[in-house]
């Protein structure tokens, strides 16, 4: 797939609205036969005797003879203001640019624009000057951080034209003090085409698959006599998260205008993450030979609390950023120092807490693999067929339990990464390349992870009685290659559990 995300740089054209009081009315083309009377630069509007408030900034996106499409599914604005020094007109410290900003969209070059979100925004400059502030540094440029400008979460319209006012009250001190402007970049980034169809395609495949084995293995769990115990449960609703994760509902953001497709995609993300979680915890913890408490969700709430706590805080941080975008979306929570302290405590925690929690998984994987080799010494006691059956039995849930942690490892890696390449635009200039491979691989690895998981641990229909197991149990019958090979007895599950309730000894 080629790479999820395109950055594509707009230089903004400056426009003269010279029709006074008619701002909400009329819309300034940067170019094309209705294109607006522009300036070359500040000192022709000095010459002209043309005032700041009557200067628009136009951005006409895409560029032309180019269109947008549906497939690009978001579109995120960053902004760069080009300030340059001069003497009499410096920037003052922690300066504020207030915004005036209008979005308006087409789907034919005919038409007259329709506007989506009008608002007025304030920003923080915050901005570094390299060389001392003398008379010889006129005109040199400062080195000014991005600006978050404004995210959409659908991209329904084929034209879309951006006006941006720096409305100047010298009175109320709006846009006083913030040096001299020469220009307004902005940085449109948003979703290749060709990912998506990947993506999409991932998603159709995907969530049949996972769909059917989560059936056939319920059946499986309902023909039992026994009911269903913790980790059976645990994994079917590891299934379900799965399959609410898969369900391709991208499909109707190709014809409708969902702009609360980001929010809902972050949402069935964040569940996901939370049950996946919960379900290490529990499924090591249901291994862990010598623990009394077992079979019982209310053995783990120490664990699985914090993770439902840790989820909720991410849900109101989301909401806060993406719900509230949904009406204004040139609002974001990056804007202002608290925002920014917040949003930057939120992702910092959230980072450290999943490093934490890798670690006590780890130790607890650790655990289980020293009591395992514990009763692995029983093993040479008891016939050649019985003991194939449990080495066999051992062996491969080793093998699930490494493959837990590195699934583990993996999901972690991707959350931080995920959360930082989201943030370094608004950051500053920490970048990181993520590529299609990443996405497409993590999400592969997690459906791969969950089919294992229910295939290997639905129960079997194969019935081992206490003779059969006594007695010479061919190796070659197939039957002992499970890895969760049922015996119907009340008192557990599966031959792990025996094994570790040290009943396997003969």
């Amino acid at each position: 797939a080629p790479s999820p995300t395109t950055a594509v740089p707009y230089m903004s054209v400056k426009c003269i609205d010279v029709r006074k009081n008619h701002h909400k009315t009329k819309w300034l083309m940067p170019w094309g036969p209705n294109h607006c009377d522009k300036l070359k630069d500040f000192d022709e509007a000095v010459s002209r005797q043309i005032e700041a408030n009557d200067i628009v900034f136009a951005v006409h996106v895409p560029l032309p003879s180019k269109e947008m499409s549906p497939w690009f599914q978001f579109m995120l604005f960053i902004m760069q203001l080009d300030i340059a020094f001069k003497m009499d007109n410096d920037l003052k410290e922690n300066a504020e640019i207030t915004l005036d900003v209008s979005l308006a969209y087409r789907d034919n070059k005919f038409d007259d624009w329709k506007e989506i979100a009008h608002a007025i925004e304030i920003r923080k400059l915050k901005c570094t000057f390299g060389s001392p502030k003398t008379l010889d540094s006129e005109g040199r440029y400062y080195d000014c951080d991005f600006l978050p400008f404004m995210e959409i979460g659908s991209v329904a319209h084929k034209y879309y034209l951006i006006n941006i006012r720096l409305p100047v009250n010298e009175r109320k001190g709006i846009n006083v003090g913030i040096g001299e402007i020469k220009d307004i970049r902005l940085v449109g980034i948003h979703q290749n085409g060709g990912f998506t169809k990947v993506w999409f395609a991932m998603k159709t495949f995907l969530t049949p698959s996972i769909l059917i084995i989560m059936i056939w293995y319920w059946r499986r769990i309902t023909l039992m006599t026994r009911a269903p115990v913790l980790l059976e449960k645990v994994i079917f609703a590891l299934g379900i998260s799965m399959t609410f994760i898969n369900i391709p509902v991208e499909w109707f953001s190709i014809g409708f205008d969902w702009t609360w497709m980001l929010l809902f995609g972050d949402i069935r993300q964040g569940i996901f993450y939370a049950m996946l979680l919960s379900f290490w915890i529990i499924f090591c913890g249901e291994h862990m030979m010598d623990q009394s408490e077992r079979n019982r969700l209310s053995g783990y709430w120490k664990q699985v609390g914090p993770i439902a706590v840790g989820s909720f805080c991410l849900f109101i941080f989301d909401m806060c950023e993406r719900g509230v975008q949904l009406k204004n979306p040139f609002y974001s929570i990056w804007t202002t120092e608290v925002g920014t302290e917040l949003a930057m405590a939120f992702i910092i925690v959230a980072g450290i807490c999943l490093c934490l929690y890798f670690l006590f998984l780890c130790f607890m994987v650790f655990q289980v693999f020293r009591n395992i080799s514990g009763k692995q010494s029983s093993l040479p006691a008891m016939s050649k067929a019985r003991r194939l059956h449990y080495e066999g039995l051992i062996f491969r849930f080793k093998f699930l339990m490494l493959i837990t942690l590195a699934c583990a490892a993996m999901t972690v890696i991707f959350f931080i990464v995920s959360q930082v390449t989201e943030g370094h635009w608004k950051w500053g200039d920490i970048t990181i390349q993520v590529n299609s491979a990443f996405f497409t691989g993590i999400y592969g690895m997690w459906n791969l992870y969950v089919f294992a998981l229910m295939f290997l641990y639905a129960p079997s229909h194969k019935n081992y009685g206490e003779d059969q197991s006594n007695g010479d149990l061919g190796v070659n019958s197939g039957e002992e290659l499970q890895l969760t090979t049922t015996i119907t007895h009340v008192d557990g599950p599966t031959e792990v559990y025996k094994l570790a309730r040290k009943e396997a000894q003969e």
